[in-house]
């Protein structure tokens, strides 16, 4: 169970992240959110999409590793199997938290298995109490995380103002002759978006989103790497 708490450096000076447990945490989700900062790298080896947060019905883009709960296919022999890890995967087991004044801290998941007190591990504090040069890291990407949070809510809002999402109609048939349908997908309307001129148009380049939606439409194409990677996974079960 997740245990978050105040990173202090009195508390935790002991404190090490081993972090070859790090990409472990990720080896049983289907899915996680991705910021528009990331997409050019996400896009290398992921199919970005759309879904719905279940809690608030809000859109929210996301970098697809699975068609079933639970499966990651890049999750590989025990090990992340691609050339770039999601910023929310790499930066386990902290989270941004909100201190007494509203202001965002550095939390830390106390329960965490990357988490411990002696023993081989990265330290987040010297003797002197100051972060390491790891901690400065992990710091780094939170803040691009927190960044990332307005320019995805932004994203997603300049999505539904030009009415550009549309649900994912997936069903893909794996080797063995196996069908799935996979649903609660969405991604941009081409046809629209070739429709889109004037200001509308000339709106998405000056913010960048129509290069993000771009590189979105693009990396669609590694859905059908990932069946190859299903059918790989299958195989070798199998045998």
């Amino acid at each position: 169970m997740t245990r978050l708490v105040a990173l202090n450096s009195e508390h935790h000076r002991e404190l090490r992240i081993d972090t070859g447990k790090i990409e472990r945490q990720g080896a049983n989700l289907r899915m996680v959110p991705v910021m528009p900062g990331e997409f050019l790298k996400l896009a290398i080896d992921y199919p970005i999409v759309l879904t719905k947060n279940a809690e608030t019905g809000q859109f929210v883009c996301v970098a697809l590793f699975g068609f079933a709960d639970g499966e990651n296919l890049y999750w590989q022999d025990g090990r992340w199997d691609s050339l770039y890890t999601p910023l929310n995967i790499a930066r386990q087991p902290f989270f941004v938290g909100s201190g007494d004044d509203g202001q965002p801290m550095v939390c830390v998941d106390a329960h965490s298995p990357c988490a411990c007190s002696e023993g081989a591990g990265e330290r987040l504090f010297d003797e002197d109490g100051k972060a390491t040069a790891y901690l400065q890291k992990i710091q780094g990407m939170l803040a691009q995380l927190l960044d990332g949070e307005k320019q995805s809510a932004e994203f997603v809002q300049q999505l539904q103002q030009l009415e550009l999402i549309i649900p994912m109609h997936l069903e893909v048939t794996f080797a063995d002759g196996k069908a799935q349908r996979v649903e609660g997908l969405y991604t941009v309307d081409e046809k629209k978006l070739q429709a889109l001129a004037g200001e509308p148009l000339q709106q998405l380049h000056v913010s960048g989103d129509l290069a993000r939606i771009h590189t979105m439409l693009t990396s669609l194409g590694h859905i059908y790497a990932l069946i190859e990677r299903r059918n790989r996974r299958e195989a070798t079960a199998a045998a």
